[in-house]
């Protein structure tokens, strides 16, 4: 049998939705939102405050995807990201970027507060150990204190290993994303919204009221809101903007802890990233080890970013033992900052936030806030910045960088799966593989006992999907959409399954 790869957050808290039955083929609401993580709860309780009738629609199951198997620090110093949005944009921008951040934070930590949901307030830190991530961490230094933030340069650690220096912001936090997502759900069904798993938007109309397409049959509403991490509608080409990225997250329960691990919360920004964080659980207090991140389905073999985190901290910390290993995906935007706001093409019914680029705590609040703010007539100004920047050089060199490797790895699939031909014996447990079957490219894989023979054509937009042993996934590098190994879709842009090549066997 396969071990899964299960996030701490969704082993200690899972979300059961609220009783609900069947989607009702052509029924009416004010706005239909796609996706039931941080982004599509939050924004679905601000609308049902205003007495909007909301319907809240997830292909899988609460927190499925990101917002489940983030490391959850809720920080407005983010690694490098600061020094990167400004080698891109202008200073406006930036601070546009930290204030929505900063409105995400304090509203969301506000909202735990008040709900009595515990949360541990921390120190950030970005740190380097080599004199090229010094260099990098005085931009960032010089990017925070341009954002008008109080970053400050220290020597001293609390790291098992040296380091050639740090900065740090107090009074960040880390939170539980499960129980958060817990309380939106409850809110949510206390406002009379509605929130239906297992049910998958798969396309919409134009303007004002639209026809929501799902895999349960069409509804009406005014407005849709796409928070599915990659947008599921290509309208605007967004899927060809975004950089879609796999990290690992392995929670450790470490001898003599708490008093052995570090209690801030800290990012290398020298590569192989590393972060670490605490985590509270019943009477423990485990370390949470992530990074080794890389583009969805362009690494030969995920599982072995996942032994070398373990082997990381074995180092660092021994006698460290892995109780939990998981792996989130996001997007990075051409420009690094997020897109929040109306879909183009959609004749203004249609909205989407995405590209938060691993920083989806703050950022997924942000967008909530922005877009509910507009769809009820309200008014923020870092919402009307970010809005209305414009591309810039560097913008442009990004994209078209990203662009490059993504039609290098659409020519490379499609030779590789052609040159190879399959035989009838399968996989080995845990295995896939791509080759020829029939003179088309057909992905086999074996996961508990079962063999299962697909397409391995993503249906997206024709990329050669990859094997994540990990995961027992199989990924596409063109723009990021998964499917389970039985051929099901985990992740978009894709809304429709491999097909199958032949039953199971």
């Amino acid at each position: 049998m396969s071990t899964p790869m299960t996030s701490l957050w969704l082993d200690t808290n899972p979300v059961a939705a609220p009783a609900a039955g069947p989607l009702a083929a052509g029924a009416q609401y004010d706005t239909v939102i796609a996706g039931a993580g941080l982004t599509g709860l939050t924004t679905a309780v601000l609308l049902a405050r205003s007495g909007q009738r909301v319907a809240v629609l997830e292909g899988r199951s609460v927190g499925a995807a990101a917002t489940g198997n983030t490391t959850a620090k809720v920080s407005l110093l983010q690694g490098t990201t600061l020094s990167q949005i400004r080698s891109h944009q202008t200073d406006t921008v930036l601070r546009a970027y930290v204030d929505g951040n900063r409105e995400g934070q304090a509203w969301l930590l506000r909202y735990l507060e008040e709900r009595g949901i515990a949360y541990q307030r921390r120190t950030a830190y970005t740190y380097a150990t080599t004199e090229q991530g010094a260099k990098t961490l005085r931009e960032e230094l010089e990017a925070a204190q341009a954002a008008e933030l109080p970053v400050a340069w220290t020597d001293e650690t609390e790291l098992q290993f040296p380091v050639a220096g740090a900065i740090a912001l107090e009074d960040q936090a880390q939170i539980h994303p499960m129980q958060v997502l817990e309380a939106l759900t409850t809110e949510l069904r206390e406002r009379g919204g509605e929130l239906i798993e297992g049910v998958r938007v798969t396309g919409a109309g134009i303007g004002s009221p639209l026809t929501v397409e799902t895999s349960s049959g069409p509804v009406r509403a005014d407005h849709l809101v796409l928070a599915t991490g990659a947008p599921i509608l290509d309208r605007g080409g967004y899927f060809a903007k975004l950089l879609p990225h796999r990290s690992y997250a392995l929670a450790f329960r470490v001898p003599g802890a708490p008093g052995t691990i570090p209690q801030g919360m800290y990012l290398s920004a020298d590569a192989p990233s590393r972060s670490l964080r605490t985590a509270p659980v019943g009477d423990e207090e485990l370390l949470l080890v992530g990074g080794n991140g890389h583009g969805v389905g362009r690494k030969d073999s995920p599982r072995a970013a996942v032994d070398d985190l373990e082997a990381w901290t074995s180092q660092h910390f021994p006698g460290a033992q892995r109780t939990y290993a998981w792996s989130a995906q996001d997007y990075r935007s051409a420009n690094y900052i997020p897109f929040i706001g109306t879909l183009p093409r959609g004749g203004g019914g249609i909205y989407m936030a995405t590209g938060y680029n691993k920083w989806g705590m703050a950022n997924g609040v942000a967008a909530a806030l922005a877009i509910s703010g507009e769809l009820l007539g309200g008014n923020l100004p870092w919402a009307d910045t970010l809005g209305r920047r414009i591309t810039t050089p560097s913008d442009l060199l990004t994209g078209a960088k990203d662009g490059l490797e993504v039609g290098v790895r659409a020519a490379t699939g499609w030779a590789t799966a052609e040159s190879r031909a399959l035989t009838a014996e399968p996989p080995v447990e845990g295995e896939g593989i791509v080759g020829r079957v029939d003179g088309t490219p057909a992905a086999v894989s074996t996961v508990d006992g079962v063999t299962c023979r697909l397409s391995a054509v993503c249906t997206h937009l024709g990329g050669i999907v990859t094997w994540n042993d990990a995961e027992n996934s199989w990924d596409c590098p063109l723009h990021g959409s998964r499917f389970a190994a039985d051929g099901s879709v985990l992740e978009g842009p894709a809304v429709k399954a491999l097909p199958r090549r032949e039953p199971e066997s």
